[in-house]
């Protein structure tokens, strides 16, 4: 159990292992905490074989996730994202490559995993550049034409 009042729950149809493994394999500071199966019990509710994985805990930069194996009956939506913050192009880059390996390059510093999950790869400098008013707007403008964010024409803007 963990100290963390709120732990995101992602749920998957059977790839809660392979997805925890990548999230892992991706950020440091990240690791596979435990793999729980399901039993026999439960079958006529759950139907899945005994011995199939049920959750995997586990941690992306020390920030608790757990994924559930909970069949084909929920999809993830861009209703939810999770937000990776970057203090350099070189940062970004490597998010941005290793994420949408098999996934979809979407707008503005959004994109989904192979999995179907929503993470904004965002600059860490893009807050300031949006508030200050002489130049929020071309910021903005610039920004709207990019799939991955580039910091050099952000700065530019």
């Amino acid at each position: 159990m963990t100290d963390q009042k709120i732990t995101p729950c992602l749920w998957f149809d059977n790839q809660a292992e392979d997805a925890a493994n990548f999230y892992v394999s991706i950020f440091k500071n990240s690791k596979i905490e435990s793999v729980s199966r399901y039993g026999k019990e439960g079958f006529e509710i759950h139907g899945q074989k005994e011995g199939t994985v049920l959750t995997v805990a586990f941690q992306i930069n020390g920030q608790p996730f757990t994924a559930l194996n909970g069949g084909p009956v929920f999809k993830f939506t861009e209703a939810v994202s999770f937000q990776v913050f970057c203090e350099t192009q070189v940062e970004i880059d490597d998010y941005w490559n290793k994420l949408t390996q098999g996934g979809q390059e979407v707008q503005c510093g959004w994109l989904k995993d192979k999995f179907g999950l929503s993470w904004q790869i965002i600059p860490t400098i893009l807050s300031k550049l949006l508030s200050d008013p002489s130049r929020a707007g071309r910021v903005m403008k610039a920004y709207l034409k990019m799939k991955k964010f580039d910091i050099e024409k952000l700065m530019q803007a």
